[in-house]
């Protein structure tokens, strides 16, 4: 690559990151995480001149890959510690797994569409995150038991309320990111779990865009 196609690739970066900034994104490992892992390798070949645009990106399936400074505002709200096991439901392009595991998560994501599972376990095999990264086409509401107790889950779209089988996925001291429907707008809700693991707590925050999620596996569309 020529060095004005170098600067040009960082002068892209860079306005993509201060867009966010102006959006109200301020943490910087959320920042930096976004600045490693380039977007427009997560989306499909026909939208990539979009990627670093604040918009939310059309993918199979009837899916969408989420706009930037909402998964950045859902990310934040995880609070992300180093080698945090990480629960994500619905992988979508893969895009928001690889930021995971550029942050230092090892993460389990689930897809309900093996469509986009397939799709997306090529895209993170060939982001350099694919040792910290178990995607499986699963129910993400219905998590399977064996896969054990998470440091934090991030919920990928809206749902009507947290299934249990989810919420008990989530370790004593854990924390569970997501958007809940309130009176027909979507609304993130951060659940933390009491550190004796006897109760969780809700806590409401801002409008989110986000899909509705569905329970259940599906093959393909």
């Amino acid at each position: 690559m020529s060095d004005e196609g170098l600067s040009s690739e960082g002068e892209r970066t860079v306005a993509f990151l201060l867009s966010l900034r102006a959006r109200g994104i301020g943490d910087l490992s959320v920042l930096r995480a976004m600045e490693r892992v380039p977007r427009e390798r997560f989306a499909p070949a026909r939208f990539a001149d979009l990627a670093r645009q604040d918009v939310s990106v059309p993918l199979p399936c009837g899916q969408t890959m989420t706009a930037p400074h909402t998964v950045a505002n859902l990310v934040s709200a995880l609070d992300m510690q180093p080698s945090a096991r990480v629960l994500e439901v619905g992988t979508g392009s893969g895009y928001v797994a690889a930021l995971l595991a550029a942050m230092g998560g090892e993460v389990v994501s689930l897809e309900r569409y093996r469509t986009l599972a397939l799709a997306a376990h090529e895209r993170i095999s060939g982001s350099g995150y694919a040792e910290s990264v178990d995607l499986r086409h699963a129910d993400g509401f219905q998590p399977d038991r064996s896969l054990g107790r998470f440091d934090r889950i991030l919920v990928n779209g809206v749902a009507n309320s947290m299934p249990e089988a989810l919420l008990l996925r989530l370790s004593p001291g854990g924390r569970l990111v997501g958007a809940l429907r309130i009176e027909g707008l979507a609304r993130r809700v951060v659940v933390t779990r009491a550190a004796d693991g006897a109760a969780f707590d809700h806590a409401l925050g801002p409008l989110v865009r986000l899909p509705p999620l569905a329970p259940g596996l599906a093959q393909a569309l």
